[in-house]
C-alpha cells in the first residue's frame, strides 16, 4: 500500500513540474471597458497592451499574410452591433516570410465596437483571435474571451 502512495506522489510531482514548464508565453494583455453615450448607444473598448519587441496584426491583413486580428461577438437580444470593429491606423512593414507588406500594432492598440442598446443595459461578450510575433518567431494564434457589462 505504501508503494502505491509513493508512486502516486511521484506521478503528481512529475505532472505538476511538467505542467509548469508547459505554460504558454503570452506577450499580449487584454482589457475591456465601455463608455455609454445614451440609454441606446455605447462603445466597447478592447485594448491590447503588447510587450516591447512584439506586435499583433491588423484586421486588414491581405490573403497569404499572417493571421489577422478578428472579433466575434455573442448574439444577444439586449444589443445590436453598430458597424464593424474599428481600429486606429496601423504601422506597415514588409515581411519576407509572407512576401508582402503587413499592417501591425506594437506597444498598445485600442479597438472600438459601437453597440445599440435595446434595454438600456447589456452584457457584451465575445472573443478576439490574434497572433503575436517578434523579429524571430510567431506564437500560435490565441484567443481572448471577454464580457463587459454595460449599465
Amino acid at each position: 500500500m505504501k508503494m502505491k502512495k509513493l508512486n502516486l506522489v511521484i506521478a503528481v510531482f512529475i505532472f505538476s513540474i511538467t505542467a509548469s514548464f508547459a505554460q504558454i508565453y503570452n506577450p499580449v494583455k487584454w482589457e475591456v471597458a465601455f463608455k455609454k453615450f445614451s440609454s441606446t448607444e455605447a462603445t466597447v473598448y478592447i485594448k491590447a497592451t503588447i510587450e516591447d519587441g512584439w506586435h499583433i496584426y491588423s484586421q486588414t491583413v491581405g490573403d497569404g499574410g499572417p493571421i489577422a486580428t478578428s472579433f466575434k461577438y455573442k448574439a444577444s437580444k439586449d444589443f445590436a452591433l453598430n458597424g464593424k470593429t474599428i481600429e486606429p491606423k496601423a504601422k506597415t512593414k514588409y515581411e519576407d516570410v509572407f512576401k508582402m507588406n503587413v499592417p501591425y500594432f506594437s506597444k498598445e492598440v485600442v479597438f472600438q465596437q459601437k453597440v445599440k442598446l435595446n434595454a438600456g443595459k447589456a452584457a457584451v461578450s465575445g472573443t478576439v483571435e490574434f497572433m503575436a510575433c517578434d523579429a524571430e518567431r510567431c506564437l500560435p494564434p490565441d484567443e481572448y474571451a471577454f464580457t463587459v457589462n454595460i449599465k
